[in-house]
């Protein structure tokens, strides 16, 4: 401008305007005289203006109409030499800028004028063009019509005018908007710029605009009204235009003031245009170069953000951006529905436009022969159009080859496929544009962000303040940067998922498909990033359909938000475009064939390879975006499990899936191309869940979540078949835990909750299978993985990691407990020491398999509890030890293998050694432990609650132990209570004494006596059935074939037992309160059982008896045998073997006391109490002993085959526990007690046998063998007999009722016992079963006699020491002796035995050798009158017995015999006789009755000749008569009563003498010359011979002594005895002899009365 403004320029423009207007006034002087004259009177204005202003430019100006109007009047001459002159001069002024606007109008409308009328139209132009370039006085309608004039210039027939006229509008148009520009420039800084019209119904609103704004509008609008075909409202007079041109200027404009349309609305109306030139129905060249114009702004991303902004999101505007991108798509599938018409060529004869030149293809569209080979063209083909791809433009830049063009008049041919290629670039980079923007965009947002927020923290409060403010200011940008990109996003989204799909599905070409591809995957991670769901899901919705076959049936692409969106047609503009679905008749190659994962078996699918590209952009999209899937990752995973299920990977170890054969169907095909793919596919798979661990926590839990889902969903498909299921869910559930171990917590719950809730409780196996695999994998890594901090320190995470095992318990698939089992077995191999707290969530998942749970799983969890009691005990806390002890326990209890349930019983051994061991550290860490609970409960003000309460922890962990072994105690199986009672009385024994003295109260209430109960009550109520065989081939042993019998010997364990630890542990027991009443309660239980109806049973319990009694104390193991005996228990019998061995020794007690006290914890000695000092205890026992007693030898009444009679050893075992119990209660023994006794001892004494045993009890008959039974009855007494003898007075009138009972036994010689009505049989009568096997047993009677014999004995032995007791005399005793041993005497060779009346006899002598003495001492008493008449009975009853001797009586027997018999005389006449005086006379008088009887020789009629002088008992006939004999005179008569005995014997004595002598005389007289009988003449000579000692006695007794008559009878004799002369035998006739030569004193001559009278 500073040239125009010099003066030395302005000096110069006056010169030349007073030259320009002579020039003028010169050629019109002629022909325009009225211009002339304007030209002059121009020349004076013009000096004028030059004289009077100092500013003369602008003086100029203003008066510019004057001065510019002679030209104007000279271009209206239209003569060609003064219009070029003027128009020059007019040039020159506007160049000096000194044109006013209404001379600017002036001069318009004359150049005007000159273009109507085809004037020069060149320098026309060129006016216009300085007119309008060099100043800006130009507006509204004077510049319109100058742009319409150069608009019709442009449409002239000349060409080199058309150009121009071209040229210049373009420069125009610029211009117009440059103005604008400078416009805005200026008034920036003055003024806010006003707000933006709003776009109404009057386009002609724009008074808020500035001039040349509001030019610039005007002239867009009608630019895009023209193009439209719609009349301008602005440029009027136009008459015609052409698309492209104004297309181009649009284009142009928009390209070269892109800053312009952000604030100028009407732009607006232009890209709506451009968007209608892409209508099907517009020609091919137009479409071309509007897709050119688009791409034109696509490359430009910012550009768009401005369209975006600008209209998009403005209410009532057009959505211009969005319009574009449906366009486009609308564009692009209008090329596949409509063949181009613009193309000479049609669509299917595939003409091809390419650089190479037309080539008509073979039949295959788009397939070039070369070589035999066939090379594919890249193309886009689509239901029969085929479309081949042009290589147009580097990426990212618009090279606009129809635009450049536009100069040209007739369209260009355009090759086919150009407009595609080009609307295809587009689409590509405008979604590089977008993306790459709003992500550097986003990028810059989070980096500027984080700063501010850091230093907040560490900034003072004043600048806190300023960071705060500039915080709060940059999220407002952020805010409004955020809702731009979403609206772009959300503008172009669904056009470019249109289009996108589209050519997906028409892509031949794997670059094309990959760039399709890679725009799809960057908008779904764009959409992704700024959280729009619906979008993300409708990108990867179609990259999932395109990695899966056409027509796929995958319910998750259908259902979902994004398949109902992408299903829905989008209208653009009033037009209706249509999401596409994939065709299936793409010409691609199939690269595999599968089985569609479905319910149904349906028929093979097959996969391309584009499938395979998609299915690699899908895990890629996966694998980089993974952090924005959120929801939609269910969409991918779906897809990637319904391709791997048709590729046939499946899952291996880990997770990772691996190629292998299809279970079922056609095995897949797989191509090589795809073979080698596969791995690669798999290792993308895999790194896909490797990279989760990079995923924030939010993307992890949606992946967690979107996993369960699709395993749902193979779940369902899996129900009710047995198909093979789709695993890949769970697999890959496994792969994302393992990698994610670092943070585990977080996923753990929804990961492991799933796969127990849902997979292992599922039907089909395989699907279970895998769920237990990953579960039980993820538990092994979790528990494995190096933590941090490391577990041992975080509890609760190693209690989170081990739950699901424990919660796996309650799946009742076998398959999946066996998993879970293993994994417990592997668990405790690799972590076994380091479970800390959680172990009892290990040992819960091997208590918590069932009886039912079958053998392996029972087997399996087993050998895990094995593997913890050898390996871990040491390692838990001992808290868990209590659990050991249930978990092992419940083992015992399992049915299922009976040497799983023994072993167990083994560990609980173990167990308590491990206790015993280790006992001190254990109860150290119990007390610490429950003191920290006992203080947790105080605060929660709750009571403390565990099992034995209040017994220490320590104890209660053993009471645990008790209480299980003792449920095992009453467990079905024999072999298993066995095992159990033997190992609990065994660790009570071994490890009892760690107990603290309180704590053996439970142990004997809880445990002990509990577990009796129990068997009692299973004992008595056992089935009695026959067990035939126990399982398999095993054979029963007959005393254990029901169940009866079996529990019978468990009784008989637990009974002895119990009493083997009473006995025992004494010491501890009985300082405890109520000892009394467990005794009692001991006492009930073994007269329960002893009183069973089972010999087994009966006698065990009667063992135990006199254990608790400590008759026998059994060695215990524990106690080395070398320990010196230190306390003896007093035993005051040692009986002998009571049932099998075990009990053949003597025992002895061996714990020393010093040993006893080592071990007692107590603070307190105890009291040692050896014998049970407290008498009422064995009171107790004796009144259990007496109801044992007498409840078992109680007489049923009534008998069959099944009567229960107690046994042999039975009997004997309670007889000889009455010993010992006596010792200690003999101080108040009473009577009544004895009475008891006896009635249980006669009793027990007659209780037959069975035939069965009596083989093995009774000693031949012959034998004079008691059986033990006996021998313990016996020794009872005996022990009773030697107690009175030493004890109290009072105590010793219970001897009487002791001889009662030893006599009672003596009568059973006889007479044996009767057991109620039992008939018993002889022994030698008796059918042993072994014969007849079926034949129930007999009952056989004992043989009593050796018994009988030997109470006999014993009667003697004590009537010897007690005789002169004054009960023995007061209770006549010696009468009892005498009246019981009558019977056996008076049978005599009738008794059983020969024996006992023999000994009978010699017990009477000796009885009565002892006893009467004691009698005539107390004769005056008259205590022994009632004994006298018996005792003659007797020996009336013995000596003259009605039993016949047998026949086979030998001589010497019967001579043997007669001794006996002499030896009773002999006792008369030495013990009663010469006592006469104290001896009643009836009395005497029988006993010489009795002798003469015997003095007589009784004959019998069956003697033979040769036997009857010894069967005539000479000696005891001569024995009677010498006794008869003696005291028929006494020296001296003391009394009047001896007096009587020898006159009685005398009158006795002869009369037998005259008797026999007559008899003789008589035989001898009839026999005739036969010798008399042997035994006849031995008489008679006996007789002779009596007589003569007779009368020698008489002479030399006093004569005063003998009586009158006495002579008389003697010599009575004497004619009897001259009649015996005439006898024949020689040796009588020698005694006659002698027998007369006495009587020679008696020849005297009678004396005279007188003398007689004298003497």
């Amino acid at each position: 401008m500073s040239s125009t403004n010099s003066p030395e320029a302005v000096k110069k423009l006056l010169e030349n305007m007073q030259s320009d207007l002579r020039a003028l006034s010169l050629e019109c002087k002629k022909k325009f005289p009225p211009v002339k004259e304007a030209a002059e009177s121009g020349i004076i204005k013009v000096k004028t203006i030059a004289a009077r202003n100092t500013e003369i430019l602008a003086a100029l100006k203003e008066n510019s109409s004057e001065v510019v109007q002679p030209f104007l009047m000279g271009c209206g001459t239209k003569e060609p030499k003064i219009t070029q002159l003027c128009l020059a001069a007019i040039q020159r002024l506007m160049s000096h800028e000194v044109v006013s606007e209404t001379a600017a109008g002036n001069i318009i409308n004359m150049l005007w004028q000159l273009m109507e009328n085809s004037l020069e139209e060149l320098k026309l132009l060129q006016t216009v063009l300085v007119l309008l370039t060099t100043n800006t006085v130009v507006h509204d309608e004077a510049l319109s019509k100058a742009i319409v004039l150069c608009f019709r210039l442009h449409f002239t027939k000349d060409n080199i005018t058309n150009n121009t006229a071209a040229a210049t509008v373009r420069q125009v148009v610029t211009v117009v908007f440059e103005r604008m520009v400078a416009e805005d420039e200026q008034h920036r800084d003055i003024i806010e710029q006003p707000a933006l019209v709003q776009a109404n119904s009057n386009r002609r609103s724009v008074s808020t605009l500035k001039p040349c704004a509001k030019d610039a509008y005007m002239l867009f609008q009608d630019l895009c009204q023209l193009v439209n075909a719609d009349a301008p409202y602005w440029l009027v007079g136009m008459t015609e235009m052409t698309r492209t041109f104004g297309l181009e200027l649009l284009e142009s404009v928009l390209n070269d003031f892109p800053q312009v349309f952000l604030q100028v609305t009407e732009c607006e109306i232009f890209l709506s245009l451009l968007v209608k030139f892409l209508d099907a129905d517009k020609p091919q060249w137009l479409r071309a170069v509007a897709v050119e114009s688009i791409h034109r702004l696509c490359v430009q991303p910012q550009l768009l953000r401005s369209f975006c902004q600008s209209y998009d999101m403005k209410q009532h505007s057009t959505k211009v951006f969005r319009d574009i991108v449906n366009a486009l798509g609308s564009f692009i599938q209008s090329l596949f529905l409509v063949p181009p018409t613009g193309n000479p060529a049609t669509a299917n004869q595939a003409g091809n436009n390419n650089a190479g030149g037309t080539v008509s293809a073979p039949a295959n569209p788009g397939m070039l022969g070369i070589g035999g080979g066939v090379t594919l063209l890249p193309a886009f083909e689509y239901r029969g159009t085929w479309i081949p791809i042009l290589t147009i433009t580097v990426q990212g830049s618009a090279k606009a080859t129809y635009l450049e063009m536009l100069d040209k008049v007739e369209p260009p041919t355009i090759p086919e496929g150009y407009a595609m290629s080009v609307a295809f670039h587009c689409l590509l980079d405008l979604v590089r544009g977008i993306t790459s923007m709003i992500e550097g965009e986003l990028g810059e947002t989070e980096t500027e962000c984080q700063p501010t927020s850091e230093a907040a923290s560490s900034t003072t409060q004043s600048s806190e303040q300023q960071e705060l403010q500039s915080t709060a200011d940059e999220m407002d940008k952020e805010i409004v940067n955020k809702a731009v990109w979403e609206e772009m996003v959300n503008a172009c989204w669904c056009g470019l998922l249109a289009a996108l799909s589209l050519l997906l599905d028409a892509s031949t070409d794997e670059a094309a498909t990959e760039n399709i591809l890679k725009a799809e995957l960057t908008m779904a991670a764009l959409c992704g990033r700024l959280g729009l769901v619906t979008s993300r899901d409708a990108f990867i919705t179609a990259i999932c359909k395109g990695s899966l076959p056409p027509h796929y049936a995958l319910t998750v692409l259908n259902t979902t938000t994004a398949a109902t969106l992408s299903n829905k047609s989008y209208s653009i503009q009033g037009q209706s475009v249509m999401m596409i679905s994939p065709s299936s008749e793409s010409h691609q190659q199939v690269v595999a064939v599968g089985q569609p994962l479905a319910v149904q078996p349906q028929g093979t699918v097959m996969l391309t390879s584009k499938n395979i590209q998609c299915m690699r952009t899908l895990l890629n999209l996966a694998h980089c975006h993974g952090a924005v899937l959120g929801t939609s990752w269910q969409l991918v995973l779906a897809t990637l499990q319904h391709l791997v299920w048709i590729l046939g990977l499946k899952p291996s170890s880990g997770g990772a899936l691996k190629p292998g054969r299809a279970v079922e169907g056609p095995s897949t095909v797989l191509t090589t191309a795809v073979m080698t793919d596969l791995p690669v596919i798999s290792n993308i798979l895999s790194r896909l869940f490797e990279s989760s661990q990079y995923l924030d926590d939010v993307s992890l839990h949606h992946l967690i979540n979107a996993l369960c889902s699709l395993s749902l969903e193979a779940m369902d498909m899996a129900y009710g078949n047995n198909k093979e299921p789709s695993l890949f869910a769970v697999a890959k559930l496994l792969e994302t835990g393992l990698v994610n171990m670092h943070r585990i917590e977080i996923l753990w719950r929804p990961l492991t909750g799933h796969l127990l809730e849902k997979v292992c409780q599922h039907p089909n196996s395989r699907m279970r299978e895998w769920g237990a695999e990953a579960l039980t994998s993820l538990i092994k890594a979790g528990l494995t993985f190096n933590h941090d901090p490391p577990l041992s320190q975080n509890q609760r995470l190693q209690l989170l990691l081990l739950n699901p095992l424990k919660e796996m318990s309650s799946i009742n698939h076998p398959d999946i407990r066996l998993k879970q089992l293993e994994c417990v077995l592997q668990i405790l191999q690799s972590q076994g020491d380091s479970l800390g707290p959680g172990w009892p969530l290990v040992l819960g998942v091997m208590g918590a398999i069932r009886n039912d749970q079958g053998e392996s799983l029972i087997r399996t969890a087993f050998q895990c509890l094995q593997l913890v009691v050898t390996d871990f005990l040491p390692t838990m806390p001992c808290s868990c030890l209590q659990i050991v002890v249930d978990v092992a326990g419940s083992f015992g209890l399992h049915n299922q293998e009976l040497n799983i349930s023994l072993t167990s019983i083994g560990l609980l051994w173990n167990i308590s050694d491990y206790f015993f061991q280790r006992g001190e550290i254990i109860e150290k860490e119990l007390n610490k432990e429950e003191a920290a609970q006992q203080k947790q409960a105080e605060e929660k003000g709750v009571v403390l609650n565990r099992p034995f309460h209040p017994a220490p922890p320590f104890d209660c962990l053993w009471l645990c132990l008790y209480a299980k072994l003792g449920e095992l105690c009453v467990d079905p199986r024999p072999a298993v209570r066995k095992s159990a009672g033997q190992t609990l009385f065994s660790t009570i024994g071994a490890h009892g004494t760690l107990l603290q003295h309180s704590t053996w109260h439970t142990v004997i209430w809880k445990v002990l006596f509990h577990l009796l109960d129990r068997v009692r009550e299973s004992s008595t109520t056992a089935d009695k059935e026959k067990i035939e065989s126990g399982g398999g081939n095993i054979l029963i042993h007959h005393s254990r074939d029901t169940a009866e019998k079996q529990w019978a010997e468990t009784w008989v364990l637990t009974l002895a037992g119990v009493a083997r630890i009473f006995n025992t542990r004494r010491y501890l027991l009985q300082p405890l309160g109520d000892f009394s009443r467990a005794w009692d309660v001991l006492l009930d239980h073994i007269q329960s059982a002893a009183l069973s109806k089972n010999n087994e049973v009966s006698l065990a319990a009667l063992k135990s008896f006199q254990e608790i009694l400590q008759i026998v104390s059994p060695v215990r193991d524990s106690d080395k045998p070398e320990t010196p005996p230190a306390v003896n228990v007093p035993v005051s019998v040692l009986l002998g073997s009571i049932s099998g061995p075990g009990l053949s020794r003597p025992f002895v007690r061996t714990d020393s006391i010093g040993e006893r006290l080592g071990r007692y914890s107590s603070s307190e000695p105890p009291i040692v109490t050896d014998e049970l000092e407290d008498l009422n205890l064995w009171w107790a026992a004796w009144n259990t002993w007496y109801r044992i007693g007498s409840e078992s030898t109680k007489p049923p009444i009534t008998f069959d085959k099944l009567t229960f009679i107690p046994s042999q050893p039975f009997l004997t075992a309670l007889i000889q526990i009455f010993p010992a119990l006596y010792q200690h209660i003999k101080t108040g023994f009473s009577m009544d007690d004895l009475q008891k006794l006896g009635v249980i001892l006669h009793s027990a004494v007659s209780v037959p046998i069975s035939s069965d045993a009596s083989p093995f009890i009774l000693p031949s008959y012959t034998e004079a063998v008691l059986t033990s039974l006996q021998e313990a009855v016996l020794t009872a007494l005996d022990v009773l007999q030697k107690a009175i003898c030493i004890g109290s007075e009072n105590m010793q009138i219970m001897y009487p009722a002791i001889f009662d009972q030893l006599l009672a036994f003596v009568e059973f010689s006889c007479k044996p016992p009767q057991y109620g009505q039992l008939e018993t049989k002889h022994i030698a009568n008796a059918k042993y079963n072994q014969i007849q096997l079926f034949a129930p047993a007999e009952w056989v009677a004992l043989n009593y006699v050796p018994f009988a014999e030997r109470s006999l004995e014993v009667v003697v032995d004590l009537y010897q020491k007690t005789a002169c007791h004054k009960a023995v005399v007061n209770e006549k005793v010696l009468q009892n002796i005498i009246k019981t041993l009558r019977f056996p005497l008076s049978l005599k060779y009738s008794c059983p035995s020969e024996s006992t009346w023999k000994l009978a006899v010699s017990s009477l002598l000796k009885v009565l050798s002892i006893g009467l003495p004691v009698a005539r001492q107390h004769a005056s008493s008259g205590k022994f009158d009632s004994m006298w008449p018996e005792l003659a009975n007797t020996f009336e009853d013995f000596l003259f017995t009605k039993s016949i001797p047998p026949d086979n009586l030998s001589i010497q027997e019967f001579q043997r015999n007669e001794c006996i018999d002499v030896e009773v005389v002999q006792l008369i006449s030495t013990e009663i006789l010469p006592y006469a005086n104290f001896i009643p006379k009836e009395f005497v008088g029988q006993i010489m009755t009795m002798l003469n009887k015997g003095s007589i020789h009784s004959q019998s009629s069956s003697f033979t000749e040769a036997e009857i002088d010894i069967r005539l008992r000479e000696e005891f006939s001569k024995m009677c008569f010498e006794t008869l004999l003696q005291f028929s005179f006494s020296n001296k008569v003391t009394t009047p009563q001896e007096g009587y005995i020898s006159r009685m014997a005398l009158s006795v004595l002869l009369k037998r003498s005259q008797d026999v002598l007559h008899r003789y005389i008589e035989d001898e007289r009839l026999s005739g010359k036969c010798p008399l009988p042997r035994q006849q003449v031995t008489e008679i000579i006996f007789v002779l011979k009596a007589v003569s000692t007779l009368i020698d006695s008489l002479k030399k007794t006093q004569p005063e002594n003998v009586d009158e008559n006495t002579w008389a009878q003697v010599i009575a004799l004497y004619p009897t005895l001259v009649e015996c002369i005439t006898c024949s035998s020689s040796e009588v006739c020698s005694a006659l002899k002698e027998a007369l030569v006495p009587f020679k004193d008696f020849m005297q001559p009678p004396a005279s009365k007188v003398q007689n009278g004298e003497s």
